[in-house]
């Protein structure tokens, strides 16, 4: 694949502290929130706590296919980790998620954000928060790694300006941070997500998830009426895009107390319990945009799905595509299920 060529130069103009941060808005450089102005000792701090060479190529990215993948360095990721306001010793997660090569900032009409799970030590070697508040603006490695994530997505693949390279109709809130938080894998009852993704329990890595467009709500999982209220959550999920689990622990345990003893056999369970009628579910236009022409192409198995009777049931996500990840504090047993589609878990002590 072709990598496109880019003329910003490494260094802007001395100028004052009001001016610089006008520039880097007027140049579109930014979330159009303040950030942290990326001078060359910044920079260098950030550069410090990884061992790669800051010439050295991290990846290449492009906001949709086939517009031509951007190649970036080190450095210049290090310059977007100063500008979100994360602390140099985050940057081998930031790093990890440039890695990845999956833009924070896709442009789809559909208005997509990404998700990030942190697993293994980095996550109290750096402070993250697991536990209440995970998902919200309450920790600062958290929301800055966040925001570095999407800062360096949108500046090193070529930008992000509406109705140019970026096309969501709606946009999408969660892009401001990107959904980042760690697994409360210490209060998990089941092996958490990067284990399950191959790696060591060892291992400190982040995993990459994009979508979040649709969200299921709840309250804990009843004795009585579960299933029914778990199927009625899943009918929200856009068919598209498979369903990711943000449990409590405790709302876990209550998937344990109901015969779910696993992750596996609760992916199982949503794999066979999420269907819709088989003429309502070819009706849906994103069913009709994206998987009816791989069923027609003899696809499988959307193929088979295709010669199922109009009044019977189908199963609408693939079990392989279902994830599950145990994030919050105890407060209490809410949870919820994101629309969000796995695309990549990264190493992170490759990076440091």
């Amino acid at each position: 694949m072709a990598t496109a060529t880019r003329s910003t130069p490494r260094l802007v103009e001395p100028d004052s502290e009001e001016n610089l941060q006008q520039l880097f808005l007027d140049n579109n450089w930014t979330d159009k929130l303040p950030i942290v102005l990326p001078t060359e000792e910044r920079v260098a701090r950030m550069l410090a706590h990884t061992s790669r060479q800051p010439q050295e190529v991290v990846g290449r990215m492009e906001p949709t296919a086939n517009r031509g993948r951007w190649e970036y360095t080190v450095e210049k990721v290090a310059v977007n980790a100063v500008m979100s306001g994360a602390k140099p010793e985050y940057f081998p997660v930031i790093l990890a998620l440039a890695a990845s090569e999956v833009t924070a900032r896709g442009s789809t009409s559909s208005s997509g954000s990404a998700m990030v799970v942190v697993n293994g030590p980095i996550r109290n070697e750096i402070g993250m928060n697991a536990g209440i508040g995970a998902m919200g603006p309450f920790n600062h490695a958290n929301a800055t790694i966040g925001r570095a994530y999407g800062l360096l997505s949108q500046n090193l693949q070529g930008g992000a300006v509406p109705g140019e390279s970026y096309m969501g109709s709606q946009g999408n809130g969660y892009g401001y941070n990107n959904l980042t938080f760690a697994e409360n894998e210490e209060r998990s009852p089941w092996e958490p997500l990067h284990v399950q993704k191959g790696f060591k329990v060892s291992d400190s890595v982040v995993s990459v998830f994009f979508g979040c467009r649709s969200t299921g709500f709840c309250l804990g999982v009843r004795e009585t009426h579960w299933r029914e209220h778990v199927r009625d959550m899943l009918a929200g999920v856009d068919t598209n895009t498979p369903p990711c689990l943000l449990l409590d622990p405790i709302t876990a345990r209550q998937f344990i107390d109901r015969g779910l003893t696993t992750k596996a056999e609760l992916i199982r369970w949503v794999h066979e319990n999420a269907t819709r009628r088989a003429d309502q579910y070819w009706d849906l236009q994103l069913v009709q945009n994206y998987i009816y022409p791989w069923a027609t192409f003899g696809r499988e198995p959307e193929a088979t799905m295709l010669k199922t009777p109009p009044n019977e049931q189908l199963r609408i996500f693939k079990e392989d595509g279902i994830n599950v990840v145990v994030v919050g504090g105890e407060a209490n047993g809410y949870w919820r299920i994101m629309g969000a589609t796995f695309r990549k878990s990264v190493n992170v002590d490759d990076w440091r």
